[in-house]
């Protein structure tokens, strides 16, 4: 019996000895596969194009403009005398919205429509006669609305920030408020009025990309506006004229936020 045990023993482990290899190579036979890794979900590439809100504010640094009697015969004056001189204009801020659309990488679009604030004009006049003093100061504070179509170019985007050049046409609205002469110690006060001009801008600054939907920008903007004018003035020997103030334009820093609706 023990014989027996010992023989059948001997065969299992012979057998297992001469299985192995037939193992090992078919093991060894098997492809192997590489391990799965998950992939994450491509992101959506940004949009190039859309619409837009935006808003700015503004401070303004005024050219000196052109004042000068719009009637060169009122009440003793001529053409060399209608005219002022030494003219200025204080400075003002502006504030703005508008809409616009963006059709590139390249190129938008926007419709804005802008408040300034008074800005104090002074010049000097000549007092033709019957003043003690040589000329007398005149003053008016005119204030102005604009709305105007802008077209803009932007240059590429470099470290976040998008340099920008751009133009636009539209209306302006100018009036007139506080109109007054001082002489001799002696103040005369006049009607304001409203104007409408054509009016057109240049621009140049560049913006910065908070996140997708906001952006932040900064600018210089020179603007047209046009002319503003009094009321109607009548002196004492039945002659009229108005105060005209001709050329008036402005420097201007903005920094504005725009909204991307897309």
């Amino acid at each position: 019996m023990r014989s027996l045990l010992t023989a059948s023993t001997f065969a299992l482990a012979a057998a297992i000895v001469c299985l192995a290899p037939v193992g090992a190579v078919r093991a060894a036979d098997m492809p192997e596969y590489p391990p799965v890794i998950d992939t994450p979900e491509p992101l959506p590439l940004p949009a190039v194009g859309g619409w837009y809100l935006r808003g700015d504010i503004g401070y303004k640094v005024y050219g000196d403009p052109e004042m000068a009697l719009s009637n060169s015969n009122y009440a003793g004056f001529d053409a060399s005398t209608a005219k002022g001189f030494h003219e200025d204009a204080g400075d003002a801020f502006a504030v703005g919205i508008g809409a616009g659309y963006k059709f590139n990488d390249y190129l938008r679009a926007d419709v804005t429509l802008d408040y300034e604030t008074p800005s104090t004009f002074s010049s000097r006049l000549f007092c033709p006669g019957g003043c003690t003093d040589t000329y007398s100061r005149e003053f008016a504070d005119i204030s102005a609305w604009s709305a105007l179509v802008n077209g803009y170019v932007d240059l590429g985007t470099y470290y976040g920030v998008t340099p920008y050049v751009g133009a636009g046409i539209g209306a302006s609205y100018l009036l007139t408020d506080d109109v007054y002469s001082r002489y001799d110690n002696t103040r005369d006060d006049y009607k304001g009025d409203g104007k409408w001009n054509f009016a057109w801008a240049l621009m140049a600054g560049a913006s910065y990309a908070i996140n997708p939907q906001w952006s932040v920008d900064l600018g210089y903007r020179y603007l047209n506006l046009g002319d503003a004018q009094s009321g109607v003035i009548t002196a004492g020997d039945g002659t009229t004229t108005r105060i005209d103030y001709k050329n008036i334009d402005a420097h201007e820093v903005r920094l504005g936020l725009r909204y991307n609706l897309y």
